[in-house]
C-alpha cells in the first residue's frame, strides 16, 4: 500500500460480459466491476453522498462491512449529502496510500469541482464514480441532467474522464484507471440500459486503454467516421448499419476517454482518425466543445446545445434529435 502498488491478482475477478441486445446500464456494470476489484484490493475504501443504492457503489462482498462510529473496520463510507466534503475526504484517504473512491450523480460534480481539481494537482488516484450521466436520467428534469459537465470535467488537466459505451468498456476503463497511480479518474455512467456489444463482431474493449479505438471498420478509405461515447456509441452502431446498407463505407470509433486519446502518439491518432477523412460525426448527449479537435472544420456534432427536459429518457432523446437517424443524416446518408 505504501509503495503505491496494487496486489498481485487484483484484477483476476474482473468479469467479461456476454453480448446482449438488452444489455445493462453502465452503472450496474460498474457496481459489479468495482466489487470484483475491491475484493482483491484490501486497501480500497469509499462510499457515496447518500446515493449508494442508485449509483451501485456499495461494496457487497462478505467482509466489506460499514465504516461507522466505533466501527472502523468497514469499507463502506456514508458521507451524507455533502459532495464537496466527500471529495475532500477521499482525497485525504488517497494521500495516506489507500485507494479511495467517491460516488454521486454526475450533475453534482458542480459541488465538488474544487476538490476534483485538487485531486489532479496532488497527483492522487482518486476515483470518482458518477452516474446518471446525461439527459437519459429519467423524469427528474433539467436540474438533474448534466449537459456541460463532460466538457467541464475534461477541462481539468490530469483528470481522466471515462464514459464507457458498454459493460466490457466499463471493465477495461476501470482496469486502466486502477493502473494509473498518479492521476484521478472519473467514471461517467448511465442510468439507462445499453446493448453489450459482441466482441467477436466488434473490436476488443482493450482499446479503452488508449482512450479511443476503431470499434468496426470498412474496406479501404472510409466515406465517414462515426465517433461516440457512452450510451450514444450504440447510436453510431445502428447508424453505421443503415449507412452500410445504403452503400457507404463506415468506420466507427469508440472514444471512452478523450483525455487518454489526446495523449497517444500522432501516428496512432492518425491511424484511428485519418486526416484525409474529414467527413466525421461525433455523437454525445452533452456539449460539442470537447469534440472540436477531433471533428475538424468539416465535422458535424449530434448532441446537446442547451438544457434538457423532463420525460422518459427515450422521448427526451427523440425530442432533442439525438437518434441514429440524425447520425445518418449528419453523415450525408
Amino acid at each position: 500500500m505504501f509503495s503505491g502498488r496494487l496486489p498481485a491478482g487484483w484484477d483476476k475477478d474482473i468479469p467479461v460480459f456476454e453480448a446482449s441486445e438488452k444489455g445493462d446500464a453502465t452503472r450496474n456494470s460498474s457496481g459489479k466491476v468495482l466489487n470484483a476489484i475491491a475484493k482483491n484490493v484490501p486497501f480500497m475504501i469509499g462510499g457515496s453522498a447518500d446515493l449508494a443504492p442508485s449509483n451501485k457503489s456499495d461494496l457487497t462482498f462478505e467482509g466489506a462491512g460499514e465504516f461507522l462510529p466505533n466501527q472502523y473496520g468497514g469499507r463502506n463510507l456514508h458521507f451524507g449529502i455533502r459532495e464537496h466534503a466527500m471529495a475532500g475526504a477521499v482525497n485525504g484517504i488517497c494521500l495516506t496510500g489507500l485507494r479511495g473512491y467517491a460516488a454521486t450523480f454526475f450533475v453534482f460534480t458542480d459541488y465538488m469541482r474544487g476538490a476534483m481539481r485538487l485531486s489532479s494537482i496532488m497527483h492522487q488516484p482518486t476515483l470518482y464514480i458518477l452516474t446518471h450521466d446525461s439527459i437519459g436520467v429519467g423524469e427528474d428534469g433539467p436540474t438533474h441532467q448534466p449537459i456541460e459537465h463532460l466538457t467541464a470535467c475534461r477541462a481539468i488537466p490530469g483528470l481522466n474522464v471515462f464514459r464507457p459505451g458498454d459493460a466490457n468498456e466499463v471493465a477495461e476503463c476501470y482496469r486502466t484507471a486502477m493502473e494509473t497511480t498518479d492521476h484521478p479518474a472519473a467514471m461517467v455512467l448511465s442510468r439507462q440500459n445499453m446493448p453489450t456489444l459482441c466482441r467477436t463482431k466488434y473490436a476488443s474493449a482493450e482499446g479503452c486503454a488508449k482512450g479511443g479505438y476503431i470499434l468496426s471498420d470498412c474496406e479501404g478509405t472510409p466515406d465517414v467516421i462515426l465517433m461516440g461515447s457512452g450510451s450514444e456509441l450504440n447510436l453510431c452502431v445502428t447508424a453505421a448499419e443503415k449507412l452500410t446498407e445504403a452503400g457507404k463505407k463506415v468506420r466507427i470509433v469508440s472514444m471512452p476517454c478523450l483525455d487518454l486519446f489526446a495523449q497517444q502518439s500522432a501516428e496512432y491518432q492518425n491511424q484511428v482518425l485519418p486526416p484525409a477523412v474529414t467527413n466525421r460525426v461525433a455523437v454525445e448527449a452533452g456539449l460539442q466543445m470537447s469534440w472540436d479537435r477531433w471533428l475538424g472544420l468539416d465535422g458535424k456534432f449530434v448532441g446537446m446545445h442547451g438544457y434538457g427536459a423532463s420525460g422518459p429518457y427515450n422521448l427526451v432523446y427523440e425530442h432533442f434529435g439525438i437518434t441514429a437517424d440524425a447520425v445518418v443524416k449528419a453523415a450525408g446518408g
